[in-house]
């Protein structure tokens, strides 16, 4: 039987305190047991698509997430204006429909399967699916509207509950159960603040509760239990408006919540709050390539640029080519099947020097210990896809992209490629045979 445990919003760091003061007994036992891994996730570092890893085994963007929000040019999923996608809210009902119907999910894999509040289900109906009740459904949507991040704790209690409640009765072969709570607190309050470590006690007294319970069915050898998160977090110190700020520069644009805007020449999807895709001239229906767009829009890349908020873009030139400009300079990164090249043109960007090219296990390997973890693979996953951006921006940090519209005004952030939001722990109760570094290493495993 397999357990995981998604703790949304979790740092790599986010036991290190806890355990250097003996707290968290029952998360220190399963780290002695098993051990404690810090992976990369994916970018975009946000709910949603970074759960896809788990579930499917995938980089979100290939098989059809590239961000909690995005703008659908090819009118292929979203058929009426104005044509563009917002996980939060009633738009989440189409996450499952929006992923390649050729990718399985673990559930459909399982013999048997039960998930608590994933926004990704597919192949898990009825009573196997805890998070569509109408009654809990409300309760999380005025959770939300009212901006109460301390209520989400009391969520993930009734959902652990329900959770532990079900595994005992049912023994699914797979559960997959998300707690949303450390997140919400964390963007509320701070990654290190009391409720975000009551978000942890609270965690540690479910995986008691839950060992209890199969120790006590003579189960708990036979249990795999993982807990993971999706994305990291970073403090805020100011918010950019970076839909105001394309505004400003002359253009009409589409942006969430007000996204009826006639005639617009420019769609910023915010995901995170610390990353974006910005769809240029969004009537086109076939995606342009960077090469077609420069001669009209390489004075709005440049004022990007130019922004405190902002610390990389990304520029598609085709399916497997990216350019890639900061402050620091540009360079190339290039995908050649399974290998990847990164080829510095004015200057480092990603702080990689001039590698060879090189192969996934060593280009995770080389940028793992830069400010860009794992860049490469997840700059040529992400921004050569058909749903993505024709700008790709990541935040500085301290930054994020949105200055109003959140019911809960965020003093944390993620979503960015800048390793606070790319590193994430994995917890497991056996020991791996082979130390793993993505998030898409887990489900395959």
């Amino acid at each position: 039987m397999l357990i995981v445990l998604l703790l949304d919003g979790a740092r790599s760091d986010v036991f290190d305190a806890p355990f250097a003061e003996r707290a968290l007994p029952e998360l220190a036992r399963l780290r002695d047991e098993g051990g404690l891994h810090e992976i990369t996730t994916v970018f975009p570092s946000v709910t949603g698509p970074a759960y896809a890893p788990f579930l499917l085994g995938r980089h979100p963007a290939p098989i059809g997430l590239p961000g909690l929000r995005w703008f659908d040019r090819e009118r292929t999923r979203c058929r009426l204006p104005p044509y563009c996608r917002s996980y939060l809210g009633s738009e989440m009902r189409h996450v499952d429909g929006d992923l390649d119907p050729e990718a399985p999910t673990l559930f459909e894999l399982a013999a048997s399967r039960f998930t608590a509040m994933s926004m990704i289900g597919r192949g898990a109906h009825g009573r196997d699916r805890l998070g569509r009740d109408p009654r809990l459904l409300w309760r999380i949507a005025r959770t939300h509207v009212r901006g109460d991040a301390r209520a989400w704790l009391d969520i993930d209690a009734l959902v652990s509950s329900l959770a532990r409640s079900h595994i005992d009765r049912h023994r699914p072969d797979v559960s997959f159960v998300a707690l949303l709570g450390l997140d919400k607190v964390s963007h509320a309050t701070g990654h290190h603040s009391p409720n975000a470590r009551a978000a942890l006690d609270a965690l540690d007294a479910f995986v008691g509760q839950l060992r209890c319970d199969l120790e006590r069915a003579n189960r708990w050898d036979d249990t795999s239990l993982w807990i993971v998160s999706d994305h990291g977090h970073s403090p805020v110190r100011a918010h950019d408006d970076l839909a105001a700020a394309v505004r400003g520069l002359g253009h009409r644009v589409l942006a969430h919540p007000w996204v009826f805007t006639p005639r617009a020449d420019v769609a910023v999807m915010v995901s995170g709050n610390a990353m974006a895709h910005l769809y240029l001239e969004p009537a086109r229906r076939a995606k342009p390539w960077w090469p077609a767009l420069r001669g009209r829009w390489s004075g709005l890349a440049g004022a990007l640029l130019d922004r405190p908020a902002v610390d990389i873009i990304v520029l598609p030139h085709g399916t497997r080519r990216f350019e890639v400009r900061s402050r620091a300079g540009t360079a190339f990164v290039e995908r050649d099947g399974s290998r990847f090249a990164y080829r510095p043109a004015s200057g480092d960007p990603l702080g990689l020097g001039e590698p060879p090219p090189l192969d996934g296990v060593e280009a995770h390997d080389a940028s793992r210990g830069t400010n860009y973890p794992d860049a490469l693979v997840q700059i040529a996953s992400l921004c050569g896809t058909p749903r993505a951006g024709d700008i790709i921006v990541s935040a500085a940090p301290g930054w994020d992209f949105r200055a109003r519209y959140e019911p809960i005004p965020h003093v944390s952030t993620h979503g960015a490629l800048h390793r606070e939001h790319m590193l994430v722990p994995l917890l497991v109760n056996r020991a791996t045979a082979r130390p793993p570094r993505r998030t898409v290493d887990v489900m395959p495993s």
